[in-house]
């Protein structure tokens, strides 16, 4: 991977997921004293300092702000326009990044006056250097461009393209919105152990270790969760008895009925806020 740019990235927005980025620019070799955030709430800009010492930060965009090479957008959905026209001025040409769920790339090209822009749907794993990230990039971004956004997103974790943005709706559903699925099947896992007679703690260390295990081997095999699934089920077993009570009471259907849910509350988002 290439090593981050000393140029001088702007954050506006400093919450989670700008954390996870600036973490892991500094983790990769960029120095602190190039990297800027604009953060409104006192305390939030004080933890920001003590979490990473030499950024600079401030509460508004202003003429003060330094000529940035890339902006990362890191405000919520129903902030981002007025912070959009608030900033613009003082941006220059940057690339911009967004990673704010739901608003679209037209909405931030007429709010920035720029076609350079890059949409991104990160996860929370991204806090760990372990987060799943899928990208838009509209036609205004050059491929130096992307290759930039590609390498500051990969100091939180992996990446995928899109080639349509409407797609970003579905990464959203899937692994955007993702990390709290596995979140509630833990907590199901650890109620039913402590139920069975098992501590909390040791419940909840036997399904999350599983997750953790499961999730490894599929990634290092060749081959598709169904056939994964099956080399644990034998027929009459244990896993038989959990997997068909599952089916009968349509958990996978109704699975995916959650996932659409999710789609569509990401496009009412750019509705919205757009």
């Amino acid at each position: 991977m290439n090593t981050p740019s000393s140029s001088t990235i702007t954050f506006i927005g400093g919450g989670n997921m700008a954390s996870a980025i600036l973490g892991g620019l500094l983790n990769q070799g960029q120095s602190a004293g190039s990297l800027q955030v604009i953060e409104p709430w006192d305390e939030q800009r004080a933890r920001l300092l003590q979490q990473f010492p030499g950024i600079h930060v401030v509460p508004q965009a202003g003429p003060g702000l330094r000529p940035s090479a890339l902006v990362v957008w890191a405000v919520k959905p129903q902030t981002f326009k007025e912070a959009a026209l608030a900033s613009a001025p003082h941006l220059g040409t940057a690339l911009h990044l967004s990673v704010a769920a739901g608003i679209t790339s037209e909405s931030i090209a007429t709010w920035l006056g720029t076609q350079r822009i890059v949409r991104a749907m990160p996860n929370t794993p991204a806090l760990v250097g372990l987060g799943m990230t899928g990208l838009f990039a509209r036609t205004g971004a050059t491929a130096d461009d992307r290759a930039q956004v590609e390498t500051v997103i990969k100091t939180t974790g992996d990446l995928v393209w899109v080639d349509a943005e409407a797609q970003l709706d579905a990464v959203t559903a899937l692994s955007g919105s993702g990390p709290a699925y596995v979140f509630y099947f833990l907590e199901a896992m650890r109620d039913a152990g402590a139920r069975m007679g098992l501590t909390p703690e040791i419940a909840y260390r036997l399904a999350l270790g599983t997750f953790v295990g499961a999730s490894t081997l599929a990634q290092r095999s060749d081959d598709p969760p169904q056939v994964l699934r099956e080399r644990v089920t034998s027929k009459g077993g244990t896993t038989y008895a959990a997997l068909t009570s599952m089916e009968s009471a349509g958990v996978k259907a109704k699975f995916e009925e959650a996932l659409f849910a999710a789609q569509k509350r990401a496009e009412e988002l750019g509705r919205e806020f757009g």
